[in-house]
């Protein structure tokens, strides 16, 4: 299950700008090129803005070309951005957990998270490393009985279960039955990491995403229309 696309190749390059129309402000992009890259690609970071990456014999006119045709969509990029970083200033100092919001407590000394009731008990300063560690291991308690209820319903199974932190990823299924799941879910409500794990689990019939895929999916999770459009609506907002 994709999320956005991640440049990781190097050679960075100047910054452009797009030939706007008249009327538009001119967006700024950096070109980077990549000796693996077959295609031109587009990405909107929230840190380093518009990203363009070029293969390495392309001409950097298409860069632009590339900016200008997809305008509108990197403008909805940012948009999503922006919404994203609102939501998250309106926190304040509380962190959602599946729907539900905890109240940060920092304490001196204090190295490990610990859940007492709605309050996270977090060393003091800066507390996200030891917070994203928690999350983690909460992740694996939380996944770990809802993929093996929703294989067994399935009469599937699953040959391993990964927590990772991806960027570019909310979750997947490899054909020999690995799965792995991002623990970010956790700051989504419950009905979307339950989305996430039966679309996953569907892929154990079905690999791709076929017409097939679809009906089976809503066979299994009638509600994921509604599961998915919060995903991609909010699925920015899921950082610490």
């Amino acid at each position: 299950m994709r999320r956005v696309d991640e440049i990781t190749d190097i050679l960075s390059r100047p910054v452009g700008r797009d030939g706007a129309s008249a009327g538009a402000d001119p967006i700024a992009y950096r070109i980077r090129r990549s000796e693996r890259a077959r295609r031109v690609r587009v990405t909107v970071d929230p840190t380093h803005g518009v990203e363009v990456v070029l293969p390495r014999r392309a001409a950097e006119r298409e860069a632009a070309a590339a900016v200008r045709e997809l305008r509108p969509w990197i403008e909805r990029r940012f948009a999503e951005l922006d919404r994203a970083r609102r939501a998250i200033a309106d926190r304040g100092a509380t962190v959602p957990y599946l729907g539900r919001s905890l109240r940060l407590v920092p304490e001196p000394q204090r190295e490990r998270v610990h859940l007492r009731g709605v309050e996270l008990l977090v060393p003091h300063g800066d507390h996200r490393p030891a917070l994203e560690r928690w999350y983690r291991r909460a992740a694996r308690l939380e996944i770990a009985p809802r993929l093996d209820r929703a294989t067994a319903h399935a009469g599937t199974h699953y040959t391993a279960l990964t927590i990772r932190g991806q960027k570019t990823r909310w979750a997947s299924c490899s054909r020999s039955g690995a799965m792995s799941f991002n623990w970010r879910l956790l700051l989504a409500p419950e009905p979307v990491l339950d989305y996430v794990i039966w679309h996953e689990v569907c892929h154990l019939e079905v690999m791709d995403h076929s017409p097939k895929f679809w009906g089976l999916l809503a066979q299994r999770y009638p509600d994921y229309r509604e599961q998915q459009r919060w995903l991609r609506r909010y699925g920015t907002t899921l950082v610490l």
